[in-house]
């Protein structure tokens, strides 16, 4: 793989590091609930992740004069996804296990708050709102096990999203003779 590409995923690994980790200190700063909101956490957030590894093989191709191995295109993406979700959990492990553990308190606090209240108004039965209360207070979501075995199957699960992009992104150059 080409250095200067290798540089460009690198670095837009660590603009979208610092952009999510951003995420994390301010929602921590000023709105606990930002960080278990469902919308946000599943939705848009991995939405953001793909486009910026999208966006990262896009200027792989043009560093590339419009031609890109499936191989280049793949290592685009996942280099970018791979950093910036490898510094968002480190700065999550550090904020909730070292800083302030009592924030991971309060988070998980506001979580069974939210989840109550999803379920309650969807007409969930009593039962199934005790027991998915009870599933969320029996985990520590912030533990670092946790955190890691997140961020590995967050990293699976983009990778399948990066062969994907990297297949539709994928250009050969024309045989010349």
């Amino acid at each position: 793989m080409d250095t200067n590409l290798k540089d460009l995923a690198i670095n837009y690994g660590l603009y979208l590091g610092i952009s999510l980790s951003l995420f994390t200190v301010l929602g921590y700063a000023f709105n606990l609930a930002l960080l278990v909101n469902f919308w946000i956490m599943l939705v848009i957030i991995p939405i953001a992740i793909i486009s910026v590894g999208i966006f990262s093989t896009a200027k792989a191709k043009i560093l590339l004069n419009g031609f890109l191995t499936f191989k280049e295109a793949f290592s685009s993406y996942f280099i970018t996804v791979a950093i910036g979700i490898m510094i968002s959990t480190f700065v999550t492990i550090l904020i909730f296990n070292f800083i302030d553990t009592n924030a991971a308190l309060e988070a998980k606090s506001i979580l069974v708050e939210n989840t109550t209240n999803m379920l309650t108004g969807m007409g969930a039965p009593v039962e199934a709102i005790a027991e998915s209360i009870d599933n969320i207070e029996s985990q520590d979501t912030y533990a670092i096990g946790i955190q890691l075995k997140s961020l590995a199957q967050s990293i699976i699960f983009f990778a399948i999203i990066g062969l994907i992009v990297a297949a539709a992104m994928k250009k050969s150059k024309p045989d010349t003779e």
